[in-house]
């Protein structure tokens, strides 16, 4: 027994430290786990560089050019057409609002449609002209009731020239336009062409000169025109642009730079009447008038002593534009209210009211009974 005991001990042993002396060197790295199919997540600059650009992508791959046979392609920022061509337009979304040049529902052209599918809405120009070329985008609208706005993440757009040899200019409805130079914001004169190529010079008619285009305060852009970053006194007359690209030259239509110099605010109006004192069966005439900006539209409300008496009057309204010393150009919008006839209902305050986008200014006068 006693001998059974020690080779049972010595056994045990024998097998515990077996490993022990089966151990190597360990190498290195050998100790640290080794996970299979882990995800790893991605830097945190990469993601966001990677969220910027889907997103720049989603939302230009929401407006796309059908192509034959059904195939579709993404739209760049410009994209130039041979006038003449017809061209489908898709942009993704179940309430989606389009822009286009102004002149095609202008002109009601039947040329333009656009539907609304379930998931995109469709725009289709046929039988292109030079004159269709511009910006065409489209987003989707976001509504709660009657009220809707404009989701500003979700747009597209492109610039389409229809090239056409015979039109370098886009062609305009007038064959002369007014552009008004205010001291505080560039002006535009508006010739853009249908070629991007097409190399464009600016021209003064009296004195005959070109006008040098320093790149920095007068600029061109194919999809504006030229562009004066500090109007001055000095800009102002008539100009016209000179486009080539292989052929003839072409000339635009000419344009008449107004300088402008009026204060920006609200109207500045006066009010004046034929007479203070009226007798019965006078006729009377009240005139509201405002100086202002040559581009900025006013409009005139009255108030006057019958109007809830539905007393009769006759209100009309007018403007035109004058000149104030060298090259200053102002509107002068006029309001005139006449009653012809006037009676004892008539007497009392005449109100004006003149309002344009900046404000509303009041006037007012008085007119007795003899």
């Amino acid at each position: 027994k006693r001998l059974y005991k020690h080779c049972l001990i010595f056994f045990i042993l024998l097998v515990i430290g077996q490993p022990a002396k089966s151990k190597r060197p360990k190498e290195p790295g050998e100790n640290k786990i080794k996970p299979v199919n882990k995800k790893v997540k991605p830097k945190t600059p990469k993601t966001k560089e990677r969220e910027s650009a889907d997103s720049s992508l989603k939302s230009q791959s929401m407006l796309m050019q059908v192509m034959d046979k059904g195939h579709f392609q993404k739209l760049a920022s410009t994209l130039s057409l041979a006038a003449g061509q017809s061209i489908e337009l898709r942009c993704k979304g179940s309430n989606v609002t389009w822009n286009y040049p102004s002149y095609l529902d202008t002109f009601k052209d039947s040329r333009l449609s656009i539907k609304q599918l379930d998931r995109y809405s469709q725009l289709i120009l046929a039988n292109s002209t030079a004159a269709d070329t511009g910006e065409y985008s489209c987003w989707l609208q976001l509504c709660s009731g009657n009220k809707c706005r404009k989701d500003e993440t979700k747009t597209g757009s492109t610039y389409i020239f229809f090239t056409d040899k015979e039109e370098l200019f886009v062609p305009t409805p007038s064959y002369f336009e007014i552009v008004y130079l205010n001291p505080d914001k560039p002006a535009v004169i508006p010739c853009r062409v249908t070629t991007p190529s097409a190399k464009v010079t600016l021209h003064r008619e009296f004195p005959a000169e070109e006008i040098e285009i320093d790149g920095t305060d007068i600029i061109y852009d194919a999809k504006k025109g030229f562009v004066f970053q500090h109007p001055s006194p000095d800009h102002k007359g008539i100009v016209y642009c000179k486009a080539e690209s292989q052929g003839a030259p072409q000339i635009s239509i000419k344009y008449h730079l107004l300088y402008v110099e009026v204060p920006k605010g609200p109207p500045s109006t006066t009010i004046a009447v034929s007479s203070s004192r009226a007798g019965l069966s006078d006729r009377v005439h009240v005139v509201c008038t405002v100086l202002g900006e040559p581009d900025v539209d006013v409009n005139f409300r009255w108030q006057y002593p019958g109007q809830e008496s539905e007393r009769p009057v006759i209100i009309q309204n007018f403007w035109r534009l004058i000149n104030r010393g060298i090259g200053h150009t102002t509107r002068i919008s006029k309001s005139v209210l006449l009653v012809e006839d006037f009676e004892d209902i008539d007497a009392g305050n005449y109100v004006c009211i003149a309002q344009n986008l900046q404000g509303e200014t009041t006037v007012a006068t008085k007119v007795e009974l003899k």
